[in-house]
């Protein structure tokens, strides 16, 4: 018989209560400046290539965009980039006798470089300057002599033809010198190179970091080794032409002034200073410095070409090959081709600027090549 008792109610489930241990909350550190996301850097893999290769040709023509309409003032910023190097590396000299920090430096360093040259403008200036008005009236009368030589054995060459080739080359000098300096001409341009050049080498660190942020960031490492390497080549090739440019400037200054030579402390300024321009100073300085002396005669003017021999002779045997064990090792023709290409496209400014332009672009072409052999192929 059934019970109509009610069915006994179903036993309550027991409450299982679990107790969640928190893990100690750890303090992060922050980012650091090179492991933040940059505006080049994207996530997907499949996207992120396909924006390399598009990229590769849109940088190829940015770059030929680049050398078209920003050629110039790009080519004042890297010449102040060439004054910081030698900036740099006058400040890690004093840093091997004074350990301060590096402002102090530098600050030393541009003392010293003003310091000299209050001194030459204060000894040699008055002699200098009246050289140098004296030297193209000097010039003038040896090079017509020795176009009066050259039809006297035989040589059609007239002195009209040799005046307005001169005249060419000093507009087209001027022309050139306008371009790139603007309205004020080549004062504003090297105010800019020294200015550049201070803030370049005060703070070069923040510059690199800045360029560097806008690399992906599995790049900046590589940017940074390369630039480095490149600060490193750069700084010593201006150490060697600044020891190249000392040692013939004193040089030909002593050995003209002990034989009594005419305008001997300009000429040895000249020399020095065109020693700077490898494969083109030298002729140009020898030219200068053998006409001036075959103006207080012929045996002068043979002591002035043993003296250029014998100064580029040490120079070239001695001086040069010391240098370019320590330095960046290029070819005489290729400094040679990129001095004329970047003579006639910028004028003095260019062919200034075309030793240390092709020695960056080698050390660039070396890390290139060097990290595509230790990648492994696709």
């Amino acid at each position: 018989m059934a019970s109509d008792a009610p069915d006994d109610p179903p036993p309550k489930l027991a409450t299982v209560t679990s107790t969640v241990v928190k893990a100690p909350a750890t303090k992060r550190k922050p980012a650091r400046a090179s492991d933040r996301a940059g505006p080049t850097d994207i996530a997907d893999p499949l996207l992120r290539e396909e924006a390399r290769r598009a990229f590769i040709w849109i940088g190829i023509a940015a770059l030929f965009a680049l050398v078209v309409l920003l050629a110039q003032p790009l080519l004042v910023v890297f010449a102040g980039m060439v004054l910081a190097a030698m900036i740099d590396g006058g400040a890690r000299l004093v840093g091997r006798v004074l350990p301060i920090a590096r402002g102090w430096r530098v600050t030393i360093v541009l003392l010293l470089v003003a310091a000299f040259l209050v001194w030459t403008a204060y000894f040699a200036g008055s002699q200098i300057a009246a050289q140098a008005a004296a030297l193209p009236a000097t010039i003038e009368t040896q090079t017509l002599r020795t176009i009066e030589w050259l039809r006297g054995h035989g040589f059609a060459i007239e002195a009209r033809d040799i005046r307005g080739l001169a005249e060419r080359a000093v507009g087209g000098i001027g022309q050139l010198t306008y371009v790139v300096g603007g309205v004020i001409g080549t004062v504003t341009t090297v105010l800019l190179v020294i200015v550049l050049g201070i803030y370049f080498a005060i703070e070069p660190r923040l510059y690199r970091r800045g360029v560097a942020w806008l690399f992906p960031r599995d790049r900046r490492d590589y940017f940074e080794g390369t630039a480095q390497l490149m600060g490193s080549s750069l700084r010593r090739l201006m150490a060697g032409r600044l020891l190249g440019m000392t040692l013939e400037g004193i040089t030909t200054w002593l050995l003209l002034q002990v034989y009594g030579v005419p305008m001997a402390a300009l000429l040895g300024l000249l020399t020095g200073l065109l020693a700077f321009l490898p494969n083109i100073g030298a002729p140009v300085s020898g030219a200068l410095m053998i006409l001036v002396g075959f103006s207080g005669g012929v045996d002068m003017g043979i002591y002035c070409i043993i003296v250029y021999v014998v100064v580029q002779a040490v120079d070239g045997n001695i001086v040069v090959p010391m240098v370019a064990r320590r330095t960046v090792d290029l070819a005489p023709a290729l400094v040679l081709g990129a001095q004329l290409v970047m003579g006639v496209l910028f004028g003095i400014l260019g062919l200034i600027l075309a030793d240390p332009l092709v020695a960056m672009i080698k050390v660039w072409l070396e890390r290139e090549a060097a990290r595509h052999e230790t990648e492994p192929a696709d």
